[in-house]
């Protein structure tokens, strides 16, 4: 996997959050885990809510998941997961959805195709970056799903791209 270096602005996001061990009820890639779970109660909600937020999403076929690392998350085994939607102007938010602001940074975006995704993090942080002339600029990274091109975990014609922010 060789990535494509990008930089973004701020990301403005809408949707849900989880805090905790999110593979408590079911582990890996699995939509019976917690992510999964977050998954089904965002996109609930965001149908709950078109009407209000439609005219502020960016591109309503991308959907992104972030995988935010707290400093004790890997004693604690436990992580923030955002799951959400690109949003410009947002002036009316539901109650129930959280805003999220992802700062201005460059990305290495590796794009991982079929069941090579269960394996893109060991690619990324094991091998990539350690080799790599970078550091993370931010202790996250970003799941970007495109309804044009991801169809679901067990499709192999599915892609997912990983956002990993780099300095």
């Amino acid at each position: 996997m060789k990535p494509k270096i990008i930089s973004k602005k701020d990301l403005h996001l809408i949707g849900c959050v989880f805090y905790g061990d999110p593979f408590h009820s079911a582990k890996g890639w699995d939509t019976a885990n917690e992510i999964g779970k977050l998954w089904v109660k965002f996109n609930e909600l965001m149908q709950k809510n078109k009407k209000k937020i439609q005219k502020y999403l960016v591109d309503p076929d991308i959907s992104y998941e972030v995988h935010i690392d707290p400093e004790v998350s890997k004693e604690e085994n436990k992580w923030y997961v955002f799951v959400g939607k690109e949003v410009e102007n947002l002036e009316v938010m539901p109650l129930q959805l959280f805003h999220k602001i992802l700062p201005k940074t460059r990305y290495a975006v590796f794009t991982s195709k079929g069941n090579n995704y269960l394996q893109a993090n060991d690619v990324i942080y094991k091998e990539w970056l350690p080799e790599s002339n970078f550091e993370e600029s931010f202790s996250f990274q970003i799941q970007v799903f495109d309804a044009k091109r991801y169809f679901g975990l067990d499709n192999e014609e599915s892609e997912i791209d990983f956002y990993i922010p780099i300095k």
